[in-house]
């Protein structure tokens, strides 16, 4: 007769991973990606900031109407802007609130939004030119604000301690928009980094990553997700290979064959110009203050 031992294994506990510093690693990853003289993305220079307006004017339409309507304003609100740019959001919002706050740390960016402010008779908006990270909710701001609006801007390194400020900031609600997959953008530079730098390309956190942290901090937010389109529109091909070129470090013949193969099929004729654009997805994440 054969006695067969039945052994109890206790498991450890599962532990839940750590969001806030997957985000953590995830952004690092992304920011050693990128090169370090690539002028393109320097919002302290006007003319950057006016190339970033001039295309959010003629292919963000939809997305800051779909934006705008997500939002619970009246005309008595107070809203803050955390990211504003060029006043994406800011500028037709300011109609339809009582004041905005708008922080911003480009230079370039601020210079363009208070530049539309003065044009359309806007008096609304107080610019603060700082990073989020810098900002001192007792003395920067006048809070708290009805409406906190975080849109395509969450770079900031530690997430959770960003999103406690944006919470605390709040009386009312919470309004993120960010990235669900790779954009159109971060799509090409996946494609084209290794054949140009031989390197692997390295995407910044997503809204997966996001929610988690949101979750692990006790909101438990609504999330809706949203089409979204990026276009580069240019005068024709020299302009748009030299952009692309610069913007991906093609400095030899070879990376300059390259980008400029990559980028070929995706030129499509518009006008007097020519646009390169493609199709992604974003997401609104929000929650209302308990």
């Amino acid at each position: 007769m054969s006695i067969v031992k039945r052994m109890s294994l206790t498991l450890p506990p599962a532990i839940d991973p750590d969001w806030n510093e997957i985000w953590k690693a995830r952004q690092k990853r992304h920011e050693t990606t990128k090169l370090g003289d690539d002028p393109s993305h320097n919002w302290n220079n006007k003319e950057n900031a006016e190339r970033y307006d001039k295309n959010a004017n003629s292919q963000y339409d939809d997305r800051v109407r779909t934006s705008l309507a997500a939002l619970d304003i009246t005309k008595n609100s107070r809203v803050l802007d955390i990211g504003s740019g060029p006043g994406t959001l800011a500028i037709p919002l300011a109609p339809l609130v009582r004041e905005i706050t708008a922080v911003e740390p480009g230079a370039g960016m601020v210079e363009i939004l208070n530049d539309h402010a003065k044009r359309e008779g806007i008096r609304n908006i107080t610019c603060i030119q700082k990073q989020w990270e810098d900002i001192d909710l007792s003395l920067d701001l006048t809070g708290p604000y009805d409406v906190v609006i975080a849109s395509l801007s969450l770079t900031m390194h530690d997430i959770r301690e960003a999103l406690a400020k944006m919470d605390t900031a709040s009386s009312g609600s919470v309004h993120l928009f960010w990235f669900v997959d790779m954009p159109f953008w971060e799509r090409m530079y996946a494609d084209l980094w290794e054949p140009l730098h031989g390197l692997p390309y390295s995407a910044g956190p997503k809204t997966d990553c996001l929610f988690g942290v949101l979750y692990q901090m006790g909101i438990y937010a609504n999330v809706q997700m949203l089409p979204l389109q990026k276009e580069y529109r240019f005068t024709g091909r020299d302009e748009t290979f030299a952009f692309f070129n610069r913007r991906f470090g093609a400095k030899t013949p070879e990376q300059v064959m390259i980008v400029e193969r990559y980028i070929e099929p995706l030129l499509k004729k518009q006008g007097e110009g020519v646009v390169v654009s493609g199709d992604s997805t974003f997401a609104h994440i929000w929650w209302k203050k308990k």
